[in-house]
């Protein structure tokens, strides 16, 4: 039964992701859909956002990835020379996907108190808008999800959607009081309401780090790291098959439908890696052809430098991946920059940051985590270094963790941390003199349609959203993906 309810639900994603449609609309899910049918829809539209449409961006943005010199699918991310209709597909999965499937569900749950699905729901709206509030800044959301009672809601600003959703959250838990049963239906965490509780406090952990330099969340963070009742593993979709239709969201569409090798290795990631010894490198990529080594692409240089598919390291990639919604590496991070910030415990805060690392040699099957951390390596935690330093370390661990893994947060904790940090130096003073970079530096791509030292920090408002909804904020091309997120003031 499951199985059939699995191919029924990406079908149906399959064909919806094809109609960028207005969010107070959903053809694809009549709304007699049983709710145990509609959670496990939920999860998959999610799965289809941040497994592939921003998964592939930001894995530029985070210079983990660039354009095959050979092919030409992604040369607008790789130059930040992007359309304004880049999020409309995501956008339509999220709003007449996701969410109005997840108002569905916390309809019917509360006409029969099921407040598990009603709980389980909440969490992946407030999951879903918090990864659209970090890549757009703001979202429809209190006037949202209306139908024709509003068809052209307002586009609130991006914190007053994180107290919203965390109030969401902190509402939707104190219904469990009512009793805790299990999820019939469930390819998240097998129908554990428990395991969706620890979700949850992981989930406003991140929410409250990620506002931390806006908001003083000293004493929510506390609260929830020593109560320590966080999820053991990676929170992940794993249910994806090596058949048609069934794959992984980024490889079904880079490599089953475009059948062609976009990506080469960025060479960012691929000179720290080097540079630390790291042994996750041959997990991630696969050495270059032609120098059987590893190697990078210098960000943006495909049209100025006349190189060859074969002189870059590729990503490995499989069918059956699967899409990880939040890892225990990036908790275990988030709980040691804590100690560090609040606690001033270095003691637990290196525990935490090796805890970090340990966890992600086992998401990527890779041993002896001890070769980065361990005495006189090339992460090893220095008690005596200042707290930027050590958050410094965190981050730059944090950057290589999320590599391939979950490329979304790993551009928002880069912009939220400025690590890895914008080399001084230009694409093509690397190039002529590669010794004069410090490995992991963010490089400017070499062709930059936003200008020299310009980064991408956010995307466009959807187009579809402009065309249908008159009070969608405008888009200033290419200015508007040059401003921060409300969170990010460094």
């Amino acid at each position: 039964m499951k199985k059939i309810l699995l191919l029924l639900i990406i079908s149906s994603l399959l064909f919806s992701c094809n109609d960028y449609l207005d969010v107070n609309k959903d053809p694809n899910n009549p709304n007699n859909v049983d709710i145990n049918q509609l959670l496990p829809s939920v999860q998959v539209f999610i799965g289809s956002v941040v497994g592939n449409d921003l998964f592939n961006m930001s894995g530029f943005f985070v210079q983990y990835t660039d354009q095959n010199p050979e092919a030409n699918q992604y040369n607008v991310l790789a130059e930040y020379n992007f359309r304004t209709d880049v999020f409309d597909r995501s956008y339509a999965n999220i709003y007449s996907g996701a969410l109005m499937d997840i108002k569905k569900i916390q309809e019917k749950a509360s006409l029969n108190n099921d407040w598990n699905n009603y709980y389980a729901a909440t969490l992946l709206k407030a999951y879903i808008l918090q990864v659209f509030v970090d890549v757009m800044d703001q979202a429809p959301y209190s006037e949202a999800l209306n139908g024709v009672n509003n068809t052209m809601p307002k586009w609130d600003k991006g914190e007053d959607i994180y107290k919203g959703i965390l109030s969401e959250i902190d509402e939707a838990e104190k219904k469990l009081s009512s009793g805790l049963n299990d999820i019939s239906s469930d390819f998240l965490l097998d129908g554990n309401i428990n395991k969706w509780i620890q979700f949850g406090n992981a989930l406003k952990l991140k929410i409250y780090m990620r506002s931390s330099n806006v908001w003083d969340n000293s004493i929510a963070v506390k609260k929830l790291i020593d109560e320590n009742n966080f999820f053991d593993g990676d929170i992940k979709l794993d249910i994806y098959k090596d058949e048609k239709s069934r794959r992984n969201p980024w490889y079904e569409t880079n490599i089953s439908v475009l059948s062609a090798s976009n990506h080469v290795a960025s060479y960012p990631i691929i000179s720290y890696l080097k540079k630390t010894n790291d042994p996750r490198i041959s997990s991630i990529f696969n050495k270059a052809k032609k120098s059987s080594t590893f190697e990078g692409e210098i960000p943006g240089s495909k049209s100025q430098l006349q190189k060859k598919l074969e002189d870059f390291s590729t990503i490995k990639a499989w069918a059956t991946k699967p899409v990880y919604f939040y890892t225990q590496s990036e908790l275990q991070f988030f709980i040691s920059e804590a100690y560090l910030r609040y606690y001033n415990d270095d003691i637990r805060a290196k525990k935490a940051y090796e805890a970090a690392i340990q966890a992600n040699f086992a998401t990527r099957n890779v041993s002896n985590p001890s070769v980065i951390y361990g005495s006189g390596q090339s992460a090893e935690w220095n008690s005596s270094s200042t707290q930027s330093q050590k958050i410094e370390l965190i981050g730059m661990q944090k950057w290589v963790a999320a590599c391939m893994i979950n490329n979304t947060e790993a551009w928002a904790e880069m912009r939220r941390l400025d690590i890895p940090k914008l080399s001084v130096y230009s694409a093509n003073d690397i190039n002529k003199n590669p010794l004069i970079y410090e490995s992991g530096d963010i490089i400017s791509p070499m062709v930059n349609s936003l200008g020299e030292g310009k980064l991408v920090k956010r995307l466009y408002y959807p187009q579809k959203s402009i065309n249908l909804n008159k009070n969608t904020p405008k888009n200033d091309p290419p200015a508007t993906i040059t401003q921060n997120i409300w969170w990010d003031i460094n």
